[in-house]
């Protein structure tokens, strides 16, 4: 047993042994809802007038929304390694995304995942949607923890088996991964919709446990089906449910019934994108209407939020306005996401917050709530004693970020993002294709671009001070390279790395 994991059982143990001095608060159930891309300004709760979402805004009427909510990583599965360990991806190496290396590992077993914390205190565990932290056995779903599983274990698939008429897709351009090219797969010319979809869903199918499954019902709905049969289930007993939807992910995928409901908006991308997060936002009341049946309401805390910003290689059918930057980018688009925490009864009700979170704060967050010890080494916050204070005190907070050679950092209103020079000869290209493997991530030979923003007064990101204040950026510099000492090299090479221009620069993005 690894030295990581030997803490975790001994803290658990003292943990179950020790009488504390006053009654707790009884353990509520968790829920996680992960988006997949939501855009930062895509739900009426953040100000979208496209997409509605009455769901998704009750929730965060009844709870804390928070403006300043960030995620580890701009891309999916290194910031789902985070927000289920609580500790920054790059302290074990899952520093890209697989893009099929999860087919031979996964995030390090010494790590220890959040379900087997909280498996630990004595809840029951399941997770619903997108797992991509690894697929062999050791690293599947129900290896870290959780007692049932039903979704897929890869980055992406298909929403949709059978294609009608009413029904809607939309293949944004540079977006290849649509139909399963990290996957190893790709539709012939000439494919129709429904071979194309049919062709993804065999490369990346839906499981349960670990069989495979024919689902045949919009993947959305069949999430939120098997997240609705899992509280039925274990009404009665704390559990906890890692619910992380592929919604909005690409392919932009709906069927017509959604569509329908969307139909004023007059631009097919935005409009397929809108009915996706019709789904989403289903999803979240039927969940919440559950709840409230079963009398659970008052004993359940629920999380909401996206693992990174919407994409921009979907164009204008997303949208993180008011910020700048898309997935992939440490901009606060990349990084900066929709977060609503609601607990009725206990924690603040209809709260609009300001201060600075991360998706790391889960993690510390859900443990404390049930009586059990993280292992060492955790990078988040413990948000119970904030969320239920009726005049919460704000709290200092420091994050940071990591891609290869590029770096980022939040430290009160200063943002830092020191970013790699482009080489000589090479040209602007997007993300959507694959690097042969083996290419590093290295320094480039001509040195970094450093971009500077004071968030307090630019949100946007469009007033880059790095010029006139050397002796931040010299600071924030060196709380990145102590930082970065806790650190391990990464798991393997970035397999999209692409040439972006950025302020009248050539850099070097590894998403």
């Amino acid at each position: 047993m690894s030295t990581r994991k030997l803490i975790f059982a001994a803290a658990a143990s003292a943990g179950l042994l020790a009488a504390p001095a006053l009654a707790a608060p009884p353990k509520p159930n968790i829920i996680v809802i992960l988006a997949d891309d939501l855009g930062y300004g895509d739900t009426g709760a953040y100000g979208s007038p496209r997409v509605k979402t009455p769901n998704i805004d009750a929730l965060a009427r009844d709870g804390v929304r928070f403006t300043q909510g960030y995620v580890a990583h701009p891309v999916c599965a290194p910031s789902r390694a985070a927000l289920l360990t609580g500790r920054y991806q790059t302290r074990f190496g899952y520093e890209f995304n697989p893009v099929g290396r999860d087919k031979t590992g996964g995030v390090s077993r010494d790590e220890v995942f959040l379900p087997q914390v909280l498996k630990g205190a004595g809840y029951s565990t399941g997770m619903v949607g997108k797992w991509h932290l690894g697929q062999p056995a050791g690293y599947h779903p129900l290896d870290r923890g959780f007692d049932s599983f039903f979704g897929v274990l890869t980055g992406a698939t298909s929403f949709m088996t059978d294609f009608k008429v009413g029904d809607e897709e939309i293949t944004p351009p540079g977006a290849a991964a649509s139909f399963g090219l990290a996957e190893g797969v790709q539709a012939p010319p000439g494919a129709t919709e429904g071979e194309k979809m049919a062709l993804l869903r065999r490369a990346a199918p839906v499981y349960r446990s670990r069989e495979v499954v024919q689902e045949t019902e919009y993947l959305t709905d069949a999430f939120t089906r098997e997240a609705v049969s899992f509280i039925d289930a274990r009404a009665g007993k704390p559990f906890f449910l890692y619910l992380a939807y592929t919604t909005p992910h690409t392919p932009l995928q709906a069927p017509a019934s959604y569509i329908a409901r969307n139909s004023a908006i007059p631009d097919k991308g935005q409009r397929v994108y809108a009915a996706m997060v019709t789904a989403l936002d289903d999803g979240v009341g039927r969940i919440r209407a559950e709840l409230k049946a079963r009398g659970l309401e008052k004993d359940t805390l629920i999380v909401f939020l996206s693992d990174n910003g919407c994409a921009g290689y979907v164009g204008t059918a997303c949208t993180n306005d008011p910020l700048n930057g898309f997935k992939g980018l440490h901009l606060e688009g990349g990084v900066r996401v929709p977060y609503i925490v609601s607990w009725p009864g206990h924690f603040r009700k209809g709260a609009v917050d300001s201060q600075v979170v991360s998706s790391l704060d889960i993690a510390p967050t859900a443990a404390a709530l049930a009586g059990a010890a993280l292992p060492r080494g955790t990078d988040g916050e413990n948000l119970a004693p904030y969320l239920a204070s009726a005049k919460p005190k704000r709290f200092e907070r420091r994050l940071f970020w990591r891609s290869g050679p590029n770096y980022a950092v939040r430290d009160g209103a200063w943002k830092l993002w020191s970013v790699n020079r482009a080489e000589p000869g090479e040209t602007e290209s997007t993300a959507a294709g694959i690097t042969p493997d083996g290419v590093q991530a290295k320094a480039s030979s001509q040195g970094v671009y450093d971009m500077l923003y004071n968030l307090a007064d630019d949100p946007g990101e469009s007033r880059n001070l790095a010029a006139t204040r050397p002796e931040v950026v010299a600071r924030l510099k060196a709380e990145i390279a102590e930082w970065d000492r806790g650190n391990v090299p990464a798991q393997w090479t970035s397999m999209r790395q692409a040439v972006r221009r950025h302020e009248g620069q050539m850099l070097k993005i590894y998403p």
